[in-house]
């Protein structure tokens, strides 16, 4: 696996951190417009993140034009069945993002034709051999092996589905809730979706130095899926 495109978000993390996120999109929207163009609603967000990040490099003077991002995506391996059992069983899956593609419609395929082919891979199941082999190993292994999967890539992520409903606690109405995606090595950039009481939130956390503003990416983020939700009404 070759490595991804070098970016100002990809280089030697420090133990500063910042994070952003943005107010939650309409779910019902959301599954409206990938019925409408044929694409499930995680191709819908994750084309939205990979055009954010790019418009954000547009926005400090970068050139993305053709420059991809790798994220790793932790997969759940455990049975529905053993969900309660302690302990950690995922694997990670590569899928790199076109964020040098501006034209919405060919990210969003783009996105959709990868995610595809990552659902009949073997890679999740393989990363997990990996992690669980080097888990036997001496430390100094361990960490030359954590730094490879970590040099593949620019930033982790992952979608989580929450309650459908709005939860109380102590009389009150949750009305947001977010989490931020642990990182290793020196990845900068992590990647929070998370569903919860009919909407969806989109959460940033990064390195300080690599990008101190992660206000501005998702800033972009609405906005790249209200082009979108253009698009899709100009289909028949």
């Amino acid at each position: 696996m070759a490595d991804d495109t070098p970016t100002r978000l990809k280089g030697q993390a420090t133990p500063g951190k910042r994070v952003a996120w943005c107010e939650p999109l309409a779910l019902d929207e959301v599954k409206a417009v990938g019925k409408a163009l044929g694409v499930s609603i995680n191709d819908v967000l994750l084309a939205c993140v990979a055009g954010a990040i790019g418009e954000y490099l547009r926005d400090k003077g970068d050139a993305p034009t053709g420059a991809e991002m790798r994220a790793l995506v932790p997969v759940n391996l455990r049975p529905l069945e053993e969900a309660y059992k302690l302990g950690n069983r995922f694997g990670l899956a590569p899928l790199v993002l076109p964020i040098g593609l501006a034209n919405p419609a060919e990210r969003l395929y783009a996105v959709h034709a990868r995610m595809q082919a990552l659902k009949t891979s073997y890679q999740p199941l393989l990363a997990f051999a990996v992690l669980a082999l080097s888990g036997l190993m001496v430390k100094p292994v361990q960490q030359a092996i954590t730094g490879l999967f970590a040099k593949k890539a620019s930033a982790v992520m992952t979608n989580v589905p929450g309650p459908r409903e709005a939860l109380r606690f102590c009389g009150r109405t949750v009305t947001q809730v977010m989490f931020w995606v642990p990182q290793s090595g020196d990845i900068g950039v992590g990647v929070s979706i998370l569903s919860y009481a009919g909407g969806v939130q989109f959460g940033l956390i990064t390195d300080a130095r690599m990008c101190p503003d992660p206000e501005a990416i998702v800033a972009h983020f609405a906005p790249e899926f209200d082009r979108l939700l253009w698009l899709s009404l100009m289909v028949p």
